[in-house]
């Protein structure tokens, strides 16, 4: 093609995944907990706890399979304020993504802290989890608050 041609060729291309991902043996326990109103972590070789379980220990690479209830409160290690929430978000409103280490756990928990004030929202607070009406076990079944707002 030369410079004054303004022709060009196009493909249509739709990015998507088609796939349902298998949750498998420990993560599908996990969210059968969620659905019943009961957060579990994986025990590990060395007594400590990892929420959210995987079936492997990312440090030894023993298999896991002992789950343990913890929660449901916990103490925020790390916190973002989101003030805008985007589409995809979990939240329509100002809303905190949090690092939660709910109690009985050694690890952190990624999840939402649902206030509207973000001058509410401290590193070492208590948050609590509440629940969905209708528990269906999905992620999304499960938001944190402020204890002290419940």
């Amino acid at each position: 093609m030369s410079s004054t041609d303004e022709s060009s060729l196009t493909a249509s291309h739709k990015l998507e995944y088609s796939y349902k991902r298998s949750l498998g043996p420990v993560l599908s326990r996990f969210f059968t907990g969620i659905r019943d109103r009961q957060l579990l972590g994986a025990k590990r070789a060395d007594g400590t706890v990892m929420v959210p379980p995987k079936e492997y220990d990312p440090d030894t690479a023993a298999a896991l399979d002992e789950l343990v209830p913890v929660g449901p409160g916990g103490i925020v290690k790390s916190w973002a304020w989101v003030s805008e929430p985007r589409r995809q978000q979990p939240k329509d409103h100002p809303f905190a993504y949090a690092l939660i280490q709910l109690d009985g756990a050694d690890t952190p928990f990624l999840h939402v802290v649902d206030t509207n004030d973000e001058a509410a929202m401290k590193t070492g607070m208590r948050v609590t989890a509440t629940w969905a009406d209708e528990a269906t076990g999905a992620i999304t079944d499960i938001t944190f608050v402020p204890e002290d707002a419940r």
